[in-house]
């Protein structure tokens, strides 16, 4: 994260007002995951009813961002991946109510192939746009770290351990690299890093 950033000027309002809005975006979105993250450590052990709002909202949240995301980047090329995480979100929170019937271990399941697909997803984004927005390493880092975040809750979901706590480390470190990438967009709002 430390590379040298070599700067060059946007050419054009509409990569001027994607970068303002992506800043926007990230900024709402690391709120809203550390408001989460609160809600879960404060309730989470003492509310089954909170606990489980709060497991359908996560997914649901994410479907609400990834629309904002599409907002904020129309005629920025393809927005398939966008498009497929919105789907893959729905389908995420639609699940979640299901299985938190069945329990807490084959919710953390569904959590897990969630965090895998839009952590692969997030990562190609962050590739993607870090060639014409930069201020993306955040992103790439952090879609990387989904994967393995899904990964281990899949590995670990029947563990006693395991609960819907052990998620609240998964949306603080979201929470973190949205703020660090809006922070990074803040340093440039009228040139582009191209890392």
């Amino acid at each position: 994260m430390s590379a040298p950033i070599h700067s060059r000027v946007i050419t054009g309002g509409q990569s001027s007002a994607t970068v303002r809005s992506l800043r926007y975006l990230y900024f709402i979105r690391a709120a809203f995951s550390v408001i989460w993250v609160t809600l879960v450590v404060l309730f989470a052990r003492s509310s089954a009813g909170i606990a489980t709002a709060l497991l359908i909202v996560y997914p649901a949240w994410d479907v609400i961002g990834t629309l904002l995301d599409i907002r904020a980047n129309r005629g920025g090329g393809s927005m398939a991946p966008q498009y497929v995480n919105a789907a893959i979100s729905v389908i995420t929170t639609i699940a979640v109510g299901i299985t938190l019937q069945r329990g807490i271990p084959e919710t953390l399941v569904v959590f897990g192939v969630w965090a895998i697909l839009t952590g692969a997803i997030q990562l190609v984004l962050g590739v993607r746009r870090r060639k014409s927005l930069g201020g993306q390493w955040p992103m790439i880092i952090s879609g990387g770290q989904s994967v393995a975040g899904g990964i281990s809750f899949i590995a670990l979901a029947y563990d006693s351990t395991m609960g819907i706590t052990s998620l609240a480390g998964y949306a603080a470190f979201g929470a973190f690299y949205y703020l660090l990438s809006a922070l990074r967009l803040a340093k440039t709002p009228t040139h582009v890093a191209a890392e």
